[in-house]
């Protein structure tokens, strides 16, 4: 991604939102509860919002420079704006509704996307003539993203598009935004209180709260930040596991996560050879202090305390430790959330040697190409 530089104030309602924040990062997110300012970010980086002060800059191109009076409007911004809900044309049919973002592609001779592909990788190509009365939500939300796609867009900004669907059909759309990222290469901010989907699908994140940044970094390490991982796990926080598919059965299917160290997973469908994306939620992560054995539980990974974490106190928190366990080579550390009782009574410290044990139906695959 060409560097992506904000630095802005925005006087809201309740606060005064004030940000900087530089990347590289093709794949970034912002984090937060409701309210906390996420979409004035995106709307003040679309040209949406007025009032903005300072500097927005991607690339080379500078959008906005309240000191020399430069503000570009927002359809010179070259961006794909994907707002909570779906506003398509209602006149149109689903192939017109992706084509209206090809004709801001044409006028502005940005980057052509097809949108036969596009219509292809959103599995929507028998949909095609279907008017958007009939579509469901899902389908409209991936309507949405394909006009965005198809409009030449340099930033693809998604604003918690998953958010008016219920969970299992937000888990059926999550595989088609990692598919984009994948696919089509656009640089994408990605919007949401979920920490689950932004950990899937930003490479940066930015912790929000009350307008202020929180915490920044790399997912896997901000969402286990003491100060950050009541709010993460309030925004259903998971762990994170990539591998690919090695062998599959009826119900389950053996994963390999890195040479060696492989987790059964249950789902149907899954093929070998198919790289997936495996959420365990901290709380369904069990500690071992011995070799465990005679369970059903079938994933028991073997890994070292790496550090165990008081997180900041909140509402309605309990008597909790956060222990963060590193297994293997996995790139990332994994989180198990356990009693201050059962901390002690395992005298669990860092350098420790633990097991994770963890049922194959307490996984879930959140993507898999």
């Amino acid at each position: 991604m060409p560097n992506l530089l904000l630095d802005i104030t925005v006087p809201l309602d309740r606060f005064t939102l004030s940000i900087r924040w530089e990347s590289s990062e093709a794949a970034l997110g912002i984090f937060g509860p409701s309210g906390a300012g996420k979409t004035s970010i995106l709307e003040s980086i679309a040209g949406l919002r007025r009032g903005v002060r300072g500097a927005i800059r991607v690339g080379d191109e500078t959008w906005l420079d309240s000191s020399r009076g430069l503000s570009l409007a927002p359809e010179r911004r070259g961006v794909g704006y994907v707002p909570q809900d779906a506003l398509l044309f209602p006149h149109r049919n689903v192939m017109g509704n992706v084509l209206s973002g090809q004709r801001r592609a044409e006028r502005t001779a940005a980057r052509r996307v097809a949108p036969e592909r596009v219509l292809e990788v959103l599995e929507l190509t028998d949909r095609m003539r279907s008017e958007v009365s009939s579509l469901s939500g899902g389908e409209r939300q991936r309507v949405a993203l394909g006009r965005a796609l198809c409009s030449g867009a340099a930033l693809l900004l998604l604003d918690e598009p998953l958010a008016g669907l219920d969970q299992p059909l937000r888990r059926r759309i999550l595989p088609y935004l990692f598919r984009i990222q994948q696919e089509f290469a656009i640089p994408t901010v990605y919007v949401s209180h979920e920490a689950a989907e932004v950990s899937l699908l930003s490479r940066e994140v930015l912790v929000l709260a009350a307008g202020s940044e929180v915490a920044r970094g790399r997912p896997e390490e901000v969402f286990i930040d003491p100060a950050v991982y009541p709010m993460a796990r309030a925004g259903g926080f998971e762990n994170l596991l990539r591998g690919r598919v090695v062998e599959a059965f009826e119900a389950v299917a053996l994963v390999e996560l890195e040479p060696g160290t492989r987790i059964t997973v249950a789902g149907a469908g899954l093929q070998p050879g198919r790289e997936v994306s495996i959420a365990a939620r901290a709380e369904d992560l069990i500690l071992a202090i011995h070799p465990p054995a005679g369970l059903s539980a079938q994933n028991i990974l073997a890994g070292e305390v790496r550090e165990i974490r008081e997180p900041v106190p909140r509402e309605g928190s309990t008597g909790q430790v956060v222990v963060v366990v590193a297994v293997g080579r996995l790139p990332a550390p994994l989180v198990a959330t356990i009693t201050t009782q059962a901390c002690r009574q395992l005298a669990l410290r860092p350098g420790l040697r633990v097991h994770l044990v963890c049922k194959a139906n307490a996984l879930h695959v959140l993507a898999a190409r």
